[in-house]
């Protein structure tokens, strides 16, 4: 049974497209990975996932739910780690969490119990009374993931979770979500620019550039598809050798996509 359906989607910015009619699936309790360059309308499409962008045409299910018609029941269904840290670092682990809960609607005996499992499950429990602001990166990490499984979500936005921890914290962190998609059946939706991520923890790969999906399938079917010998070969194969850099047309495109939604 599929958890995510996108039929025809798009999103403009003025005579800028950002996500070109793309149509594609996730499974209920799939680890899906979601891969392109810099500027290729990864996290615009995530954010219209997540209810935080209107699409200009097309139609996205999550658990059931119209996106644009049932925002607030969408929410429910889902969590997000965002590529920015979003922790308040002047509350401790705890009180991250029971904010959290909070702004949820969860009652107070359910939320309770919750965050001590969560904590527990991410290794944090000692800590829960420890400021967030003499966390380490990895530790912000982690918590930020128990986090968005508070509210018992079906659905985990990841996007980019792993970006500036060492090699070590990075284990950790698939170590963790790898779990977690096991024993709470929770869909993870992630990006990426580590291909030995993918490698590792991908059921199924969709990879978009200039907006459109280039190709879906598993890892084998992609590097088949590909006429290549590895993931990150295929990737390139795909997308191009050129160096796609966030200050040149992808940075001048985000701010223009800023622009329009700060107006």
């Amino acid at each position: 049974m599929d958890i995510i359906e996108i039929k025809n989607l798009t999103k403009k910015f003025g005579d800028f497209t950002a996500v070109d009619d793309i149509s594609f699936n996730v499974k209920r309790g799939e680890i899906f990975a979601f891969l392109g360059p810099n500027g290729a309308g990864k996290t615009t499409t995530i954010k219209m996932l997540t209810t935080l962008l209107k699409p200009t045409a097309g139609n996205i299910l999550l658990d059931g739910h119209q996106v644009t018609d049932n925002p607030h029941q969408t929410r429910q269904s889902f969590g997000i780690v965002f590529q920015d840290p979003s922790l308040d670092n002047e509350l401790t682990a705890y009180e991250n969490m029971q904010f959290h809960a909070i702004l949820y609607g969860l009652k107070k005996d359910v939320y309770q119990k919750r965050i001590v499992d969560l904590l527990n499950l991410v290794e944090l429990y000692d800590r829960k009374d420890s400021f967030v602001k003499n966390f380490s990166g990895g530790m912000k990490r982690r918590l930020e993931i128990a986090r968005g499984l508070l509210h018992n979500p079906k659905v985990l936005f990841l996007d980019e979770p792993t970006i500036g921890l060492d090699p070590q914290t990075r284990n950790h962190i698939w170590a963790y979500i790898k779990n977690l998609n096991k024993q709470e059946n929770v869909t993870i939706f992630f990006t990426t620019h580590h291909m030995e991520e993918v490698e590792r923890m991908a059921e199924k790969i969709a990879i978009i550039d200039h907006g459109k999906i280039l190709i879906m399938g598993t890892i084998q079917e992609i590097i088949s598809a590909a006429k290549t010998k590895t993931l990150e070969e295929a990737f390139i194969s795909l997308t191009g050798k050129n160096i796609r850099e966030e200050a040149g047309n992808a940075g001048q495109n985000q701010m223009r996509i800023n622009n329009k939604l700060m107006r």
